[in-house]
């Protein structure tokens, strides 16, 4: 098959996979995940989230998490941040990139951080513009781009609106997602076409959560849409705490398999996450979502009858 283009990963799992989890890892075992993750090829690594660790316990140790990662110039870490407090605790702590988050829907933005999404656009202003000085780079999502677990619908001209705003502050790229996982791929094409046409130059990238089983179906969606730059999570562990009943993220080993049986290259060892969401399993002490971890590759790797 004649390859059609190359697909970035950004590895979710250490923060968007276990900020979700009743378990809280280790910091020594969130290290040897983020080890693994790099050790397969993934060069984009959500880290850590600097957020209260009263509202996410999970993520209480990310300063010692980044102190324990060697500085990789291939290898950006990614801390979330949601205000300049955030901002200023992931920059101390050595992020080479941050991402920040604002909600299309204003209720889920005041539910999930406590500000309108107004108040988190200013905030995104801040922090871009103190990224800039620092040198460290610095992008935003979109949450829920495609449907609020409070206020139902969310419209297009809402998402496009809310992307213009942002793209003022020169943004890295914009990450449309869909925080709850309603979203099919149809919608998909479409938001992303607005978004474009709205904001042509704009790097976009696709963040799909599984909860409704479309995740996969909709990362393609934006493949074909265009979109270079997916989210998965080892495993397809995690979902956002703040919003009812928003669990799984896509998860990396399946949309290897799906991008490189399709003629796509994401310079990722299908074989590497494979072994890792099942040592993530017994970390966790549960089976993961993902269904390579239990299926595996094809064709199986060894000798093949004729």
């Amino acid at each position: 098959m004649k390859p059609k283009g190359f697909i970035s990963i950004v590895e979710v799992g250490p923060r968007d996979g276990l900020q979700s989890e009743p378990v809280v890892l280790p910091t020594a075992a969130k290290v040897e995940f983020i080890e693994r993750a790099i050790a397969a090829g993934l060069k984009r690594i959500e880290v850590a989230s600097f957020v209260s660790p009263r509202r996410v316990p999970q993520m209480a140790d990310a300063e010692a998490v980044l102190a324990a990662l060697p500085r990789r110039a291939s290898v950006q870490y990614i801390g979330l941040v949601l205000n300049m407090k955030g901002f200023d605790r992931a920059a101390a702590a050595g992020c080479t990139e941050v991402g920040m988050a604002v909600g299309a829907s204003d209720t889920f933005n005041r539910r999930n951080q406590g500000v309108s999404t107004g108040e988190s656009i200013a905030a995104w202003h801040e922090i871009s513009a103190a990224a800039r000085r620092l040198g460290i780079r610095a992008q935003v999502t979109i949450s829920t781009a495609f449907g609020c677990p409070f206020e139902g619908e969310v419209s297009t001209v809402r998402v496009v609106d809310v992307a213009q705003r942002l793209a003022e502050a020169a943004p890295l790229e914009i990450a449309l997602a869909d925080t709850i996982g309603v979203g099919v791929p149809a919608q998909v094409g479409e938001v992303l076409d607005r978004v474009r046409e709205a904001l042509p130059g704009m790097s976009l990238r696709g963040h799909f959560h599984n909860t409704r089983n479309t995740g996969l179906a909709n990362a393609y969606a934006a493949v074909q849409a265009g979109v270079t730059t997916l989210d998965a999570s080892l495993g397809g562990i995690g979902g956002c705490p703040f919003a009812p009943a928003a669990t799984g993220n896509i998860p990396t080993e399946d949309l290897l398999y799906m991008l490189g049986r399709s003629g796509y290259d994401a310079g990722v060892s299908l074989a590497a996450v494979i072994e890792t969401g099942r040592w993530l399993q017994d970390q966790l002490g549960h089976a993961v979502p993902g269904m390579l971890v239990k299926a595996g590759d094809f064709p199986p790797p060894g000798p093949q009858a004729i």
